[in-house]
């Protein structure tokens, strides 16, 4: 289903790249564009979870990047109809039901987007829990293990990335950010000196799995940008290009686009439905197959917890070039 959807051409863009073909004369060097699945952020399915009663037993909405649904029970998502996860959680954390909501819709430039933004979750219980965490509004492709039960390695409850096998030249979206840049960020419980630009990242990883279940990747291709100052409006057409090979050869590489290891390291499931990091060990070449793809919109770039309170970022029409 998702390498179907992959293979429809977002109309508008390729009769605009049909129009330049014709009027340069050149189909050979012509490129398309792909809208991704849902990239235009007009569906959502709107889940209704009843809190625990305990902390007040309300009804509170999360959102998924997803067909048009509203779903009025307490129960893990099935992911089967979209390749977008995010970073809204359903935990049930010492038999308490609370939610958090960092990923939503918004009303965009035509019809809607997605809003992003920074903000605490809590969950407090006198004598039984007392959580309070900074949360970055993240979108990326792959699944929530629901429910979540605990704050540590948060990571581990998220399986990153799909199956894809194409090698786009670059990764498009528009976007609008807010980015305070007070020059505190929040670390833990503390609140430091810092800073924390705003994300987009596309990676593309050969993986596979040794006989012991761990999985094993290398950079394939990497794409990254981060918005470190406030945008005036909407910022259309913003152009990410894709890096083969090494990154680090790269003119343009930055150390934040090197493998992804330690406390940022993802995880996936194996075939055996354990949850696994995913170890990247190495850059791929030209000749290296792409077995998956990592998306990962975010208003924020610290890691799990950390980061720049109030950030927000608006986005809207991901699509990949090729």
């Amino acid at each position: 289903m998702i390498s179907s959807q992959f293979s429809i051409l977002n109309s508008k863009f390729s009769i605009s790249c049909l129009v330049w073909f014709l009027l340069l004369g050149n189909f050979a060097s012509a490129q398309r564009y792909e809208l991704v699945p849902f990239g235009d952020f007009e569906q959502w399915t709107v889940r209704h979870i009843k809190e625990s009663a305990i902390i007040g037993g309300n009804t509170r909405d999360i959102y998924v990047v997803a067909p048009n649904d509203t779903l009025s029970v307490n129960k893990v998502y099935n992911y089967s109809k979209t390749i977008w996860s995010s970073s809204n959680a359903y935990a049930v954390v010492m038999g308490i039901t609370k939610t958090s909501c960092s990923a939503m819709p918004d009303k965009g430039p035509t019809g809607r987007c997605a809003k992003l933004i920074t903000c605490y979750a809590s969950c407090k219980v006198l004598g039984l829990v007392n959580i309070k965490v900074l949360a970055s509004g993240t979108l990326y492709w792959g699944k929530m293990l629901e429910p979540i039960s605990s704050v540590t390695n948060p990571y581990s409850y998220m399986d990153w990335g799909i199956p894809f096998t194409k090698r786009p030249t670059a990764m498009l979206l528009d976007y609008k950010a807010v980015v305070p840049n007070t020059g505190k960020v929040v670390k833990g419980a503390r609140t430091v000196d810092g800073y924390d630009p705003e994300e987009v990242m596309l990676i593309l990883q050969n993986r596979w799995e040794d006989e012991k279940g761990n999985i094993h990747a290398k950079r394939v291709g990497t794409a990254f940008y981060r918005i470190s100052k406030s945008s005036s409006g909407w910022v259309k057409n913003k152009r990410i290009p894709v890096i083969y090979g090494d990154a680090r050869k790269s003119e343009s590489y930055k150390p934040y686009m090197d493998l992804i290891t330690g406390e940022k390291t993802l995880y996936a499931l194996n075939s055996k439905g354990k949850r696994v990091p995913i170890l990247e060990e190495g850059w791929g070449d030209a000749s290296t197959p792409v077995t998956h793809a990592v998306m990962s919109i975010s208003s924020g770039s610290m890691g799990a917890f950390k980061g720049a309170l109030d950030n927000v970022l608006w986005v809207d029409n991901v699509r990949l070039e090729y």
